[in-house]
């Protein structure tokens, strides 16, 4: 299954990320949506996940949880708008992995693109980066992958251009 994984598009939604979506299984958004079409745009492509980040709307609130927990090939998957990384995350997110177990925990929120190995959770950690225009990014960015019978395969960063640019 491939999935595409973004975050942090603050509204925007334009065809340099559309076009790169395509063929995707499933896209996962880690919140911060924004105003807008973003999620109507997305789910024209392919079914979407999504959490709300802080600064949605209760419009995008009632369509978009605080946290999805999923099982999906295999594979128990967390996300969350904000949670922090391996070694520094929010209490809140810290219990719900130690109740939950999941093997992926996917977060947003910072802007920085992150993937990495919680060796004492036993999960991979996941956040995206950017792909809107808001914020103190510097390219914007987003993940795709396979998820292949309980693994995760063929990882591959997105990157859009400079925060600010449009590329076609």
């Amino acid at each position: 299954m491939k999935i595409a994984l973004l975050s942090d598009t603050h509204g925007y939604m334009g065809p340099d990320i559309t076009d790169l979506l395509q063929g995707v299984d499933e896209i996962w958004h880690a919140g911060d949506i924004g105003p807008g079409t973003v999620i109507e745009m997305l789910e024209a492509v392919a079914p979407v996940r999504s959490v709300y980040g802080n600064i949605d709307t209760s419009m995008i609130r009632d369509k978009s949880p605080l946290n999805q927990l999923f099982e999906l090939e295999g594979l128990k998957i967390f996300m969350t708008h904000i949670g922090g990384y391996p070694g520094r995350y929010t209490a809140r997110v810290r219990a719900l992995i130690k109740d939950e177990r999941p093997n992926i925990y996917i977060c947003g929120h910072s802007h920085i693109l992150k993937v990495m190995p919680d060796h004492k959770h036993d999960l991979l950690h996941m956040n995206p980066g950017a792909c809107g225009h808001h914020g103190f990014h510097k390219v914007r960015t987003f993940l795709r992958f396979d998820l292949i019978a309980g693994e995760v395969k063929n990882m591959e960063v997105v990157e859009l251009g400079k925060r600010g640019s449009v590329h076609s």
